[in-house]
Order: C-alpha cells, then structure tokens, then sequence
C-alpha cells in the first residue's frame, strides 16, 4: 500500500490537463528519498483566455507539509477565481501563510500545537495568449526559465521577494513578451539545489539541458530530470514545462467605443457581423443582448475609454473595458425599478461572467460554450 503522506500528496496535485489553449503543459512530480515534502504545480484556466502557472514549496517532509501544501494550492485557486494581480495575488496568499503560522484558524492531526509552515515559497505567472505577455512574480522561489524558439535559454531576472509568511513587504511583478512556441520552465528548488552540488553548477546544468529547440514539453521534463535528478534526492521536485500559444487575429475582434449612447447597436451590429463570419451564427442573438447590456452600461456608469472584444477560444468570449473601478453587482430588480436587470440578463445567457481589474479601469467579461459540430 502507498505511503499515507504520498498518497495524500499525490491526491492533492493536479490530475490531468487543465481545459485551456494558452499553453501545452507537462509536468512531473518525485518525492525525496526521506519522504513526501511539500512542493506542489498548477496550471489555472483564467478569464480572457488566459492561465496561471503556479509552483510552490512548503518546507519540511512528511503529513504535515503535504497537508499544508493542499492548503494552499486549494488557497491559490480561490485566490484565482477572484483574479487579483499576480503581486496581489501573493499578498494574500503571505497573509493566509502567516496566519497559519499563527495557528489562526489551523489544526493538523498529530501536529505539534506550535508546528509553522516554518517557510514557504511560491513562483506565480500569468500568460495572455492575445498579447503574448506574461507576467510573473516570486515570494523566495528559484527563478524560472525561458526557452525560446530558437533554443535560447535565458533565466528571468526576477525580484525574489521574501518567503511567504513574512508579511509587511511588497511583491514585484516583471512583464516579458514572449515569441509563440517558447518555453516557461518552472520548478522548486530540489532540482537545482543539492548538498553536493552548488546552486550554479544546477543551474548551468539546467540552462545546457534546456538549450534545444523545438522539443515537446513531455521531452523537457524527461531530458532535465535525466540531466539533474540525484540518484539519492534529498528533497522532493516539482517540474512544470509549458510551450505557448497565440490567439491569431482570426480568433479576436476589439472596437474602441466612443461614450456615446448611439454606438449601442453599432456595437451590437459588429458583434453579429463578427460571429457570421466566425461560422457562429446561433450564438448571435444572445451575444448581442450581451454586447448591448455590457456597453450600455460602460457609457451609463463608468468612464472611457470603453473597448468591445470578442474572442473566440475554448470558449466565445465577450469583454467590454472601462476605465472605472466600480464593480457591477447583480442584483433581482424589484417590479417597480426602472433598471437593474441587465446582469441578471447577462447571468442568464451565459456561462460564467465576472470583472478583473486592471491598472486603467476593469474588464466586464463574459463565457458562452460553442457550439457542438454535428
């Protein structure tokens, strides 16, 4: 029978592939030879057809790090559905750590009433298909990896920030553009970082490894951990490869709108001609109440500019921009209101909705399924 820590570890990371197209991803996970640890991946679907890769580390081995790990690999995704800033997104997450450092809130069976995280790091980035930027932040992690087309291997010169847990000191974020088909490489500091080896002999290692183009994520993740992998590890290594994307201009549409009440059905008439030429003709009624409803109340409410753009991925996507940071809430208009049922119609044709902030204002964005092929 598997180990009880390993089997929960491994009950706690991810199974299978996300549902996403920014990114091909692989990834790998081994426990070091005195037990489970605490390092842990993630791949995150977000709005806008984009997705958030995750690598983490809790320090220590065994029950308790493995749980600790579930905690906030669980906390990163709730963290995510709110779709804060990658350096805010850290913030809350150094909170949650220090609180559980605290013993706020925390109990493991067996653990001692004083046992901390007692360390923890964590490598966030976001990738953006439409722009081909990503945008990445660290609390004490290793620095990632780029691998380019080309097979240039360069390692992002990236702030550390402080562990998690810490408090009290802001997180940095840096933003690189990256050409269609590049490598991110992420992983926790067990691939690098070994009692006979120094950090910059791994590293050098990791970079000559990397340096080859056109190689399938899988086979990256199989060549590196050939190259680096102690026969003996002292710790546990998470791995995580992802080769990206590009949505072309056939998959996205964007008009700048004017603050005027008359570019409504102007706006509702692009979206129609846009969804006929993207063969999805059926989704025209419902995505143009929702373009309408979306615009409308961009001009009534928020201030310029305002953008509409269609995207059509996974899903079709419609996101209306302003440049306020007033959030929307759905509410049930009462019978004598006069307004107010907008995004209750919104909520009603789609999927799943909600706002992301951004530095100029906020994003209104919308999910309907596409439909299926006969």
């Amino acid at each position: 029978m598997e180990d009880s820590p390993l089997a929960l570890q491994r009950s706690l990371l991810p199974r299978g592939r996300s549902e996403q197209n920014a990114v091909e991803v692989a990834y790998r996970y081994l426990p070091a030879q005195a037990g489970v640890g605490g390092d842990w991946f993630d791949a995150i679907p977000l709005s806008g057809a984009r997705v958030a890769l995750v690598v983490g580390n809790v320090v220590g081995h065994g029950l308790h790090a493995a749980a600790t790990m579930g905690r906030l690999r669980t906390a990163v995704h709730n963290f995510c559905a709110l779709d804060p800033a990658p350096d805010e997104l850290l913030t809350h997450l150094d909170d949650l750590v220090g609180r559980l450092d605290r013993g706020e809130g925390w109990a493991v069976e067996h653990a001692q009433p004083d046992a901390g995280i007692v360390g923890a790091t964590c490598l966030y980035a976001v990738y953006d298909p439409v722009s081909r930027r990503r945008t990445l932040t660290r609390a004490g992690h290793p620095v990632p990896a780029v691998v380019g087309p080309d097979g240039a291997v360069d390692f992002v010169d990236l702030p550390s920030g402080p562990p998690l847990g810490l408090g009290g000191m802001p997180f940095e974020t840096v933003e690189l553009e990256l050409a269609e088909g590049s490598q991110l490489v992420l992983y926790s500091d067990g691939l690098t970082e070994d009692r006979h080896r120094d950090i910059d002999v791994g590293l050098d290692k990791l970079r000559t490894v990397l340096a080859h183009a056109d190689r399938e994520p899988e086979d990256t993740c199989e060549a590196v951990l050939d190259a680096l992998l102690p026969i003996r590890p002292s710790d546990d290594v998470a791995l995580l490869v992802a080769r990206t994307k590009a949505m072309g201009p056939e998959q996205v549409a964007q008009w700048d709108l004017p603050s005027d009440p008359a570019v409504v059905s102007r706006s509702r008439a692009a979206v129609t001609d846009q969804l006929t030429a993207w063969g999805l003709d059926e989704l025209a009624f419902s995505t143009e109440l929702i373009a309408g409803e979306l615009v409308t109340n961009a001009i009534r409410h928020a201030t310029g500019p305002v953008q509409l753009r269609p995207l059509r991925d996974r899903a079709l996507i419609c996101e209306v921009s302003d440049g306020s940071s007033t959030s929307p809430r759905l509410r049930r208009a009462r019978n004598e209101d006069e307004g107010g049922r907008g995004l209750f119609l919104v909520a009603q044709l789609t999927e799943r909705w909600g706002t992301r902030y951004t530095t100029n204002g906020k994003i209104i964005w919308t999910e309907q399924p596409l439909p299926r092929p006969l």
